[in-house]
């Protein structure tokens, strides 16, 4: 198989990419693995990605997963000017996020990125988070779709499979079907601020991760609270449609008998935009990770 140069205006254009590498970060710190599906980077949990219990916070993580990818990209020969030049962008369809360890203020972190399957318009991505010592504090699949300047679906260009060696996928893309939400669930209104959009105007998708946890933690705290401090725990998330800033935004959630938590946004028009689930061990089956 041929393989192409990067040349100095290749790389990857995310639209929910985090917008610059960690200041704990370089270029110079990432490596390429033997695995030639692989990269990894050091993170250090600064001050404002932990929470008062001095933990990272959920949707640290979730960033560090994008930031990753970038890079990743990056160093395969795909950059923000060679998919602008295409008309072409990624955007995150659906995330699967366990959090096994929580990770201390001040601790960095070694997070890995794989492509590990392909079909058509859509690509997963497998994130590992580990700890100084190896333990693993989490992992993620992360599922991209591609769009072309029209904001349609588009076949993802054959160089890609060429480049990161991307196996065809034999699974589906992420969904998070929920009932109606009940009668006596816990809503509020919002709308997305101007400090949750990117440089490309969107909310990113780890903005939503916050709107789920800050909507459990008003709608049951102490409960809440215990939930969202356990390990490990599971987030099941699904990006139906995107937010347009300003706009007016519902949301609601819901624990059920198996200890989990359901979350729902919903745009001007009722439509859904944004599906989650949060739960706990043992109260569901686990994909383990595994692609």
């Amino acid at each position: 198989m041929t393989r192409r140069e990067a040349t100095p205006n290749d790389g990857v254009a995310t639209a929910d990419a985090a917008t610059a590498v960690d200041d704990a970060t370089t270029t110079a710190d990432a490596t390429t693995t033997d695995d030639a599906l692989a990269y990894e980077a050091p993170y250090r949990v600064r001050f404002d990605e932990a929470g008062p219990d001095g933990f990272a916070r959920t949707s640290a993580i979730l960033r560090y997963a994008q930031d990753v990818a970038w890079l990743h990209s990056t160093a395969r020969g795909f950059d923000r000017d060679w998919y602008r030049q295409r008309s072409l962008t990624w955007l995150v369809r659906a995330a699967e996020l366990e959090i096994l360890a929580p990770v201390p203020l001040g601790t960095t972190i070694v997070s890995r990125t794989a492509v590990i399957g392909q079909r058509r318009v859509w690509a997963r991505r497998r994130g590992e988070f580990s700890l100084p010592d190896g333990t693993m504090a989490g992992w993620v699949h992360t599922d991209w779709v591609m769009i072309d300047g029209r904001g349609g679906l588009t076949r993802i260009p054959e160089i890609f499979a060429e480049e990161f060696r991307i196996p065809e996928s034999t699974g589906q893309i992420g969904r998070v079907p929920l009932p109606p939400s009940p009668p006596d669930a816990s809503r509020r209104r919002l709308a997305a601020r101007p400090h949750e959009l990117d440089p490309m105007g969107h909310v990113n998708n780890a903005v939503y991760l916050d709107w789920l946890e800050e909507a459990i933690l008003l709608a049951a705290p102490g409960a809440a609270s215990a939930t969202l401090a356990a390990t490990p725990r599971r987030y099941r998330l699904e990006y139906a449609a995107a937010a347009d800033p300003g706009a007016p935004l519902e949301d609601s959630v819901w624990r059920d008998p198996e200890n989990g938590w359901s979350y729902r946004l919903s745009g001007p028009d009722g439509k859904d935009l944004f599906r989650a689930r949060v739960d706990l061990p043992g109260r569901r089956p686990s994909s383990g990770g595994e692609p």
